[in-house]
C-alpha cells in the first residue's frame, strides 16, 4: 500500500511508519496522567502499556490498513512535529458503521483549529476511499471543545445519551455526532 500524506494549510496527515513509534508511544503512553487524557474519554482509565507492546499492536494495526486498503490511523503534523493522530473504527463493520476519533497530545495545539482541518482533510479521505454512507463521532458532554470541532466540520448532533458518563462526581452526557456523504459532498461545492 502507499504511503497517505494529505496536506492542508496548517496541518498535514499521513501514515505511521517504524520510525515513528518511539514518539508516538511517548506521546500516548510516557505520562502516566497526561493533561490530553482529562478530555479523551477520562471515564475510561489510560492502560499504560510498554514500547514492545506498542509495537505489537502498530504492527497488527498495520496489517489490518493493509488488508481493508485504507490507514485507520494517520498522524496529524504540523511542520513535520507529530502532535497527534486521528483514527477510525468500525462501529459495525458488516453495515458499514464507521466512527472517527481525534486526539491533539500538546495542549500547546489545543483552540488553534488545527483539529478542526484535521477532521475535515480525514472526513473527505475516508469518504473518498471507503464505501461508507456516514461518518460518526462520539465524544461527552464534559468536553465542548469536541462537540464544537465535530460541529465545525459539518457534523451534527444525532443522540445525546443523558447521563451516562460519571467522573468526578459528576455526571455527563454521551454525544453522538454524524455527517452523511450527501452532506458532505454538498458542503465541499460551497
Amino acid at each position: 500500500m502507499e504511503d497517505v500524506r494529505i496536506v492542508g494549510k496548517r496541518v498535514s496527515l499521513r501514515n505511521v511508519k517504524e520510525a515513528d513509534f518511539k514518539c508516538l508511544w511517548s506521546l500516548k503512553y510516557g505520562e502516566v496522567s497526561p493533561e490530553w487524557k482529562k478530555w479523551d474519554a477520562p471515564y475510561f482509565p489510560l492502560e499504560l502499556v510498554d514500547f514492545t507492546t506498542f509495537i505489537d499492536k502498530e504492527t497488527k494495526m498495520k496489517a489490518f490498513d493493509e488488508k481493508i486498503g485504507a490507514y485507520s490511523e494517520l498522524l496529524l503534523e504540523i511542520d513535520d512535529q507529530i502532535i497527534g493522530s486521528i483514527v477510525y473504527y468500525w462501529e459495525h463493520q458488516p453495515s458499514r458503521w464507521l466512527e472517527i476519533g481525534i486526539t491533539i497530545f500538546d495542549p500547546t495545539y489545543w483552540n488553534g483549529g488545527y483539529g478542526t482541518e484535521a477532521l475535515i482533510l480525514y472526513i473527505s479521505y475516508l469518504f473518498e476511499n471507503i464505501e461508507i454512507e456516514r461518518v460518526g463521532l462520539t465524544t461527552w458532554s464534559g468536553n465542548p471543545r469536541m462537540m464544537a470541532v465535530g460541529e465545525k466540520a459539518g457534523m451534527q448532533i444525532e443522540g445525546r445519551m443523558r447521563k451516562c458518563r460519571y467522573h468526578d462526581g459528576v455526571y455527563y452526557d454521551s454525544i453522538r455526532m454524524g455527517l452523511l456523504r450527501e452532506e458532505w459532498e454538498s458542503n465541499k461545492s460551497v
